[in-house]
Parts: C-alpha cells; structure tokens; sequence
C-alpha cells in the first residue's frame, strides 16, 4: 500500500534525508507506550520512499510504499536523531488470495461498516481489486485504534488478517457500544 506522509519533526526531517541518500528505505514501528524514549513493538513495516517533495523551510512531502514486515532484534546505540535498529525482514512470498467465503465476508462487512459510518465508496472499484489490496486497504485506512492496527499488521497470513479485519469492522461498526476500543 501508499501512505503520503508530512515529514515535520526535526528528526524525521534527519531519518528521511538520510534515506534519501541511502536506499530511499525507512521503518515504521508503533511505540509501545508513553515513556521517554517509548518502548517499541517488535513488528514494524519497511517503506520505500516513492515520492518526495523537499519543501523550502526543511519539510517533506513523501509518498511511502510499503514493502514487507520486520520484526525488531534489538536497538542500535547510535548519535543520530532517529532511532535506529537491527531487524530481521520478513521473506516476501508469492500473492495470497482469500477463499470466495472470506472474500465475499469481507466486502460485506466492508460495505455494512462504511454503510454504518457514512462513507461514499465506489462498489464497483473495490469488486476489481485482489484480495490483498482489499484487505490491506481496509487495515490502512479503517478508523481502528493503534492496537487493532498493531494486531493486523502482526497477523502472519492475508486469511488470517481478512478473519481480523471483518471482527474489528463488526466490533467498529457497532453504534450501540461507547468508545471502541479494544484491551
């Protein structure tokens, strides 16, 4: 998937010039917690930066292409201003594609849900998309909380992550219970 992003944070502004330099490369990792530094999850996604636009006051506008789960061995000590940290990158294997019971699940629940929160969707776009596109687009964009957004990025297989997806849009979608978020 893409994700524009609006590179403002002195350090961010750093960890993308380094990159572009480099391999254009950069992990994303949720933190944990609210402590200083915060704790990291272990699971976190390497993008490919596929757009910039250096703004003249030291900003960016990047465009991040995700490419495949990592999971975190340890954290570098290291002087730059972004954190740094040695991580095993998950082995991209061919696509994978839903069964017709989960793919019809999903575009209903996916209708029921947008339906539920007023969303425009065009119907007949979302018909042609594959099976990953669907799910991983659902998972991107859905106004789930960070812990469900953590839970589906750590699910191993598109199935798996589909089964997730439906559950937290039912969970979601639900008007009759406050707040919405999951422990």
């Amino acid at each position: 998937m893409h994700l524009p992003l609006h590179i403002f944070e002195p350090r961010y502004r750093a960890m993308v010039s380094d990159a572009l330099v480099r391999d254009r490369r950069i992990g994303m990792v949720q933190p944990r917690d609210e402590s200083t530094p915060p704790r990291l999850f272990d699971v976190g996604c390497v993008g490919r930066i596929i757009d910039v636009e250096a703004l003249p006051d030291g900003r960016f506008d990047i465009v991040l292409e995700g490419l495949t789960r990592f999971t975190i061995v340890r954290e570098l000590d290291v002087a730059t201003a972004f954190r740094q940290v040695e991580a095993l990158l998950e082995t991209v294997g061919e696509s994978e594609v839903l069964s017709s019971a989960e793919r019809a699940a999903v575009e209903i629940d996916a209708r029921r849900f947008a339906d539920a929160a007023g969303y425009a969707v065009d119907w007949n776009a979302v018909g042609r998309l594959d099976d990953e596109s669907l799910v991983n687009g659902i998972a991107q964009i859905a106004p789930f909380d960070a812990a469900s957004k953590q839970a589906l990025l750590e699910a191993p297989t598109l199935s798996d992550r589909a089964d997730l997806v439906v559950q937290l849009m039912q969970f979601f979608g639900r008007h009759d219970q406050p707040g919405g978020t999951l422990q």
